[in-house]
């Protein structure tokens, strides 16, 4: 599949792009989002905290205001790119507690993936928990896809970000010998489509700082064991004293697992 993702010819077939916030899909996929021709598009949260920082950052007085204003901004990205799912599903979960719901969100995505081909989502890297949810919630869903009815669709990852040796490295994979990244180098209108998308973002100033505009990585994703530390090791999200860190995660994880009699890398 990622040879086809590679090809810059469209693809029919029946695919999923699995996120966890709005402006996720547009940063590390939206080279690719515009040829997916029978699209499913799936953010996990609303992109809105209950803490109000980043909200009030961004000069808004409630989380429900933020929330709105990032879907507004979503659907100007999407224009931009000119993408156009032919399903758009917001599964609700607030920003940094998905976590807490990895098992339901494992069980309603194996329902709507049931004609999926095809999977794009985030690799399990300790960047956010949302990240990590994703990963774990595209992985446990294809797990009860093939125990059901005896196939599910591929998972391809795209570049997120993750910490390296004390930073942050964003649009890069941690390395992987066994799974390589490939490289989609943009061209001049595909850049100016995806400048033009991430502008869209107001309230996430400084995206295209953070991430490459002109190259996107994707690879096929390892299975990961989810009661243990991503592979970076050390969570970019530890530090900042949100309502979850990494510990707490994997015992979510731990317990979903558990929930679902899943266990061993998946």
């Amino acid at each position: 599949m990622i040879d086809a993702l590679l090809s810059r010819e469209p693809i029919d077939a029946p695919a999923a792009v699995l996120v966890a916030h709005p402006d996720d899909e547009t940063v590390s996929a939206g080279c690719v989002l515009p040829r997916l021709r029978d699209l499913m598009l799936i953010h996990l949260t609303d992109g809105a905290p209950q803490d109000m920082r980043d909200a009030h950052r961004a000069g808004f007085d409630t989380r429900e205001q933020y929330a709105a204003a990032r879907a507004k901004e979503l659907d100007c990205a999407l224009d931009a790119l000119q993408a156009r799912p032919r399903v758009r599903i917001g599964y609700g979960c607030v920003d940094q507690e998905s976590a807490e719901h990895l098992a339901e969100l494992s069980r309603r995505l194996r329902d709507d993936w049931s004609q999926v081909q095809l999977v794009i989502t985030h690799p399990y890297e300790h960047g956010h928990p949302d990240h990590d949810a994703c990963a774990f919630v595209a992985h446990a869903a294809c797990a009860l896809l093939r125990r059901a009815q005896g196939r599910a669709p591929q998972i391809t990852e795209f570049a997120s970000y993750h910490v390296r040796d004390g930073a942050g490295r964003a649009g890069e994979f941690w390395p992987d010998a066994a799974h390589p990244e490939r490289e989609i180098v943009l061209d001049a209108g595909e850049r100016e489509r995806k400048t033009r998308a991430i502008e869209c973002f107001v309230s996430q100033r400084g995206l295209a700082e953070v991430f490459p505009v002109g190259v996107e990585r994707y690879r096929t994703a390892p299975d990961y064991d989810f009661r243990k530390p991503a592979p970076p090791g050390a969570a970019w999200y530890d530090p900042h004293g949100w309502r979850i860190d990494s510990a707490r995660w994997r015992e979510c994880a731990a317990r979903a697992l558990d929930e679902l009699q899943l266990d061993g890398a998946i």
